[in-house]
């Protein structure tokens, strides 16, 4: 079923803009959602590689065809294989020349982001990273850098001399980063947020950040809490939110004969997510089939895909 553009902020856009949304064309809000890439993307796509160059009204709005669209979706499918922005334009034209061996901006980015948390250096932590949100879309940025980055360094603070301070400089940094990403965003919106807690007993979880970020970036409101809630207090907030779905995450073992009364009178959607999933799997998966619409997943790339796929943001 085909689903209807909003037109309702276009109608100082002119005739022609309109004209052209009759008759098949759609206005870069309407790709952003089809595809997952924002608007900002799309535009430096166009202006710095020439990746995606669609027509324009005498206005100068941009208009894209479905060949556009599919387009766009190749460019993903290179990104997720690893492939850099700025190579993607030749293997477009001459798909054969691709080889593992091209080069990709994803190990040179990692580097100075790693390089820049062991310096403490927030400016350039924040310059590198803003400059790859502009060019690529969050779950790719997710998959090919910041998961990646996140992996290293746990690897890098087993026994190291400043591990906790680079970890507390860096685990600061992403919440303060992508907390404000999330506000901003949810000022614009006005649907039930996604409801997502914190339920380890370490601050600061990253994996919970992104998530949030990742769901945040689909147009879904997101409220974060921080540390967890006790029982009966989370239908509460539940309530107060209307929220659409719970999100729980744990990097650590949970006490699960606590689960039932905890998710007690929340009869939205719920999710465990984290490493907890792992340690605690075999239970996990009977408690699927006792608690209604309960799931799991285990980081932020599958709790993003799980939501898509079951059309809950």
């Amino acid at each position: 079923m085909k689903t209807p553009i909003d037109t309702s902020a276009q109608e100082d856009l002119g005739d022609d803009f309109k004209k052209a949304l009759d008759e098949g064309w759609l206005p870069i809000r309407e790709v952003a959602r089809q595809t997952g890439v924002n608007a900002v993307t799309l535009r430096a796509w166009e202006r710095r590689y020439g990746l995606i160059v669609p027509q324009r009204t005498p206005k100068g709005h941009r208009l894209f065809s479905a060949e556009h669209v599919q387009r766009i979706m190749t460019i993903l499918t290179w990104l997720n294989r690893g492939v850099a922005v700025s190579q993607v334009k030749q293997l477009l034209d001459t798909p054969q020349a691709f080889t593992e061996a091209i080069e990709n901006d994803w190990q040179v980015l990692g580097q100075t982001l790693l390089q820049a948390v062991t310096q403490l250096n927030e400016r350039t932590l924040d310059d590198t990273v803003n400059q790859a949100m502009a060019l690529y879309p969050p779950r790719t940025l997710c998959e090919q850098l910041l998961m990646p980055l996140l992996a290293e360094l746990e690897q890098r603070w087993q026994g190291q001399f400043g591990a906790q301070m680079e970890r507390v400089f860096f685990f600061s940094w992403l919440r303060s980063k992508f907390g404000a990403r999330i506000y901003h965003n949810n000022r614009q919106l006005r649907t039930a947020p996604w409801l997502l807690i914190n339920h380890s007993d370490l601050p600061l979880e990253p994996h919970l950040w992104l998530t949030a970020w990742l769901i945040s970036s689909a147009d879904c409101p997101v409220e974060v809490f921080d540390w967890p809630l006790p029982a009966g207090e989370l239908s509460l907030a539940v309530d107060h939110l209307q929220a659409r779905g719970v999100l729980l995450f744990s990097s650590k073992a949970m006490n699960l004969s606590h689960l039932p009364k905890l998710l007690n009178g929340v009869s939205c959607p719920k999710i465990i997510a984290g490493p907890t999933v792992c340690i605690h799997h075999a239970e996990l998966s009977v408690r699927t089939s006792e608690i209604a619409d309960l799931f799991l997943v285990e980081d932020p790339l599958s709790a993003h895909q799980e939501l898509v796929k079951r059309g809950l943001i």
